[in-house]
């Protein structure tokens, strides 16, 4: 084998690790239900949420109710591509999040500009770094980060 094609093989075979390594999605159970005032209430799992279109919100304030204040960035699905899906009505007025523990809140559309279901947090998977707030969080960029609501598992669409 000459020096080219040992270059040329070994340059793919790096490539194809490092592809390999970063495209994997975690094996994650884990289901976004959206209901409410919507055409098609739909469930997403973390699979399907991973394999869509991804945004990323770089360099966003997050103020924080306890603690330091700090500058974070995310990536995810566009909350508006998502009530799009179920059929959101344009004029609906806010949406409810609902966390795994049962907490919830009802945040106003002009709030949620620009938000996501955020699956990575500087660019590793929530569920990697931060186990006990993910696997997916609701990123309200407008919002103090207390309206940022970690492990949701239902949004509700309300009129």
């Amino acid at each position: 084998m000459t020096k080219k094609n040992t270059t040329l093989l070994t340059l793919v075979l790096v490539m194809g690790f490092l592809v390999g390594c970063g495209a994997k999605i975690p094996n994650v159970d884990w289901t976004l239900k959206i209901s409410g005032e919507v055409a098609t209430p739909m469930e997403f799992s973390f699979a399907d949420l991973a394999k869509m279109d991804q945004t990323d919100l770089n360099d966003i304030m997050m103020e924080k109710s306890t603690g330091e204040d700090e500058i974070t960035s995310w990536s995810g699905v566009k909350l508006d591509d998502i009530l799009v899906q179920a059929g959101a009505a344009d004029d609906y007025v806010s949406i409810t999040a609902i966390a795994s523990d049962g907490y919830s809140i009802e945040i106003a559309k002009e709030e949620l500009t620009g938000a996501i279901v955020a699956l990575k947090n500087s660019e590793e998977w929530i569920v990697t770094v931060t186990p006990d707030k993910g696997p997916i969080r609701l990123v309200t960029p407008l919002t103090p980060a207390n309206r940022w609501v970690f492990g949701i598992v239902e949004l509700q669409v309300n009129k």
